[in-house]
């Protein structure tokens, strides 16, 4: 019976700490400088480099070079190719911004709170652990999703309006929408529980971030062979990375649970 009277608190427990996490984040103008301005600038440049490429005609030697680093647009109109290339290139760069910006979000909700002293009365409540951390990774975790998704937007509507052919293509193919809208929130929750995760061992914000970076390194990694052709992201492909990102958050956010001991944040933390 107390299991059950419990329950209908958890999710009342887990949308306070959200909306605590999101006052203070709104109340620190850097976290939201920083937050905000990775995918701006991202959307900006891409849509600024597309609409140059539609103006411009490549040089020769420019599409050779293209042809030669990403064999699967040889063969297209050269001013088509360029666009596509570069189209497809933006996207890689907005795959990045889940594991950026909500790994900012998650360090400074926990080193933040380590400089504060906030985070000690926050556990003197009956709040458990476990939802505590849940609350945190859902309150880095939403916004970073809904900015990326919204500058993808915006980028696809300003392509579809400005960009050729081929970079069309590339914005709308069913790959690619399937990796913001489903990768996205698994690279998301993966970064934040790194974050979390670092952050109970580390409190240096800037030592936390160079480690945490780490996760770009496969997204970039595995964006460039699939711009070049050399990595097709098939059905296959993305059902297996779908469930490696579903394991590894699962057991970086255990991890990061047995990190984030109570009785050690109230006794040593200080």
């Amino acid at each position: 019976m107390s299991v059950v009277a419990m329950s209908p608190a958890r999710p009342t427990l887990v949308r306070a700490v959200c909306v605590r996490e999101w006052r203070e984040a709104l109340g620190n103008k850097l976290l939201v400088g920083m937050t905000l301005l990775p995918p701006i600038v991202i959307l900006i440049a891409g849509i600024g480099a597309v609409a140059a490429a539609a103006v411009n005609p490549p040089s020769d030697k420019d599409v050779q070079a293209l042809y030669a680093s990403a064999p699967a647009v040889a063969g297209l109109d050269p001013k088509d190719a360029v666009q596509g290339f570069i189209a497809t290139y933006f996207l890689i760069l907005f795959m990045l911004i889940p594991t950026v910006v909500p790994l900012t979000m998650a360090i400074y909700s926990v080193i933040g709170e380590k400089a504060s002293r906030t985070l000690e009365p926050l556990l003197a409540t009956p709040v458990g652990v476990g939802d505590l951390l849940f609350a945190k990774s859902l309150a880095s975790t939403i916004p970073s999703v809904i900015v990326t998704w919204a500058a993808y937007g915006i980028y696809l509507a300003t392509v579809i309006s400005i960009g050729s052919t081929a970079a069309v293509h590339a914005v709308t193919a069913p790959r690619w929408i399937l990796a913001i809208i489903v990768l996205v929130p698994l690279l998301t929750l993966l970064s934040v529980n790194l974050g979390i995760l670092i952050s109970t061992r580390v409190n240096d914000v800037r030592v936390a971030q160079q480690i945490g970076g780490l996760v770009v390194v496969p997204v970039v990694g595995l964006g460039i062979a699939q711009v070049t052709g050399r990595v097709v992201l098939d059905n296959g492909a993305f059902l297996e990375m779908t469930a490696v990102l579903i394991v590894l958050d699962i057991a970086v956010f255990w991890l990061a649970r047995l990190a984030f001991q109570r009785e050690n944040i109230l006794v040593r933390w200080r």
